[in-house]
């Protein structure tokens, strides 16, 4: 195996990181965590409400400090947020502490998976498929300089995106 043993799923919102995760992490016997909830769970609060409270700015320090936590252990896959690329501290840890998987998914992706969530504090506006379209356009150049792997997060079938993944990793000598 590679001396990486982290697997880091990065993506923007609605690309199936978490759900993907979860299967992936007990394919390969590794511990999963979704940074969004780990914040949560440390916050004793939810996203919208850290938002509400601390801002973008404080919510993204969360984020760094966790991702700290979560890549100091080996065996972990992580389901970062869809903004934890924009920091390049993010950035260093990542790069040095695991396999980075880029999720693309597309903004009609996207809107379709997100639409009903209110949990997700980018998209309380006037035009959530805007959003996503201007956050997508923004971080996608970050997203593929990151990436060690690239996979069409698109199809509805999760089984196919899981062995895209597969196959990837395989063709690294991940086992």
């Amino acid at each position: 195996m590679m001396n990486k043993q982290n697997l880091i799923l990065i993506g923007p919102m609605g690309a199936g990181k978490t759900t993907l995760g979860k299967i992936l992490a007990k394919h390969y016997g590794l511990e999963f965590s979704d940074c969004d909830r780990v914040i949560e769970a440390q916050a004793g609060a939810p996203i919208p409400l850290i938002f509400e409270y601390e801002g973008e700015k404080g919510f993204r320090q969360r984020e760094t400090a966790v991702l700290k936590q979560l890549c100091a252990k080996n065996n972990q896959l992580i389901a970062t947020g869809g903004g934890a690329v924009l920091s390049p501290e993010n950035q260093k840890i990542m790069r040095s502490q695991g396999i980075i998987i880029f999720l693309n998914a597309s903004v009609e992706t996207q809107y379709n998976r997100t639409r009903k969530d209110t949990n997700r504090p980018l998209l309380q506006t006037e035009n959530p498929k805007q959003k996503l379209s201007n956050l997508y356009h923004e971080r996608l150049p970050v997203y593929q300089s990151l990436a060690d792997i690239t996979i069409d997060a698109n199809r509805s079938n999760t089984r196919m995106v899981i062995e895209d993944i597969q196959q990837q990793l395989k063709k690294m000598n991940y086992q």
